[in-house]
């Protein structure tokens, strides 16, 4: 069992910048391959980006490519992803997840742990 909890979520204003957190609750990490979604209000949740177990590899939604970065750190059990340039259409709960799969995973059903979510408003 993966517990991941993410935090950096909050209010800012449209192009500003906000960086979020996933901190996994496992001693295997790098075993798993990692992605961010999103739910806005009703709205389905969608992909953003995700990553490979080692990091070299990277995919992005196309409403988020140039402006966000995945990233990890696996000696600190920590996913991360850099928010720049928010518009207000970003605005939604951000989640974590992670795969047992070690590539990267773009299909929300091939994720096996999710974490509770965070917050993101972006005013205009």
């Amino acid at each position: 069992q993966v517990h991941l909890v993410e935090s950096g979520g909050g209010l800012v204003q449209a192009g500003g910048s906000l960086r979020l957190s996933c901190a996994a609750s496992t001693r295997t990490f790098s075993d798993y391959g990692m992605g961010w979604f999103r739910q806005a209000p009703g709205k389905e949740r969608e992909f953003v980006a995700t990553i490979n177990w080692i990091g070299g590899t990277t995919y992005y939604a196309d409403s988020v490519k140039g402006r966000f970065t995945i990233s990890r750190d696996n000696a600190k059990n920590t996913l991360f992803l850099q928010m720049n340039s928010l518009k207000p259409e970003d605005t939604a709960v951000y989640y974590c997840a992670a795969s047992r799969r070690p590539s990267i995973v773009l299909v929300a059903s091939d994720f096996d742990y999710w974490g509770q979510g965070t917050q993101v408003t972006v005013s205009s």
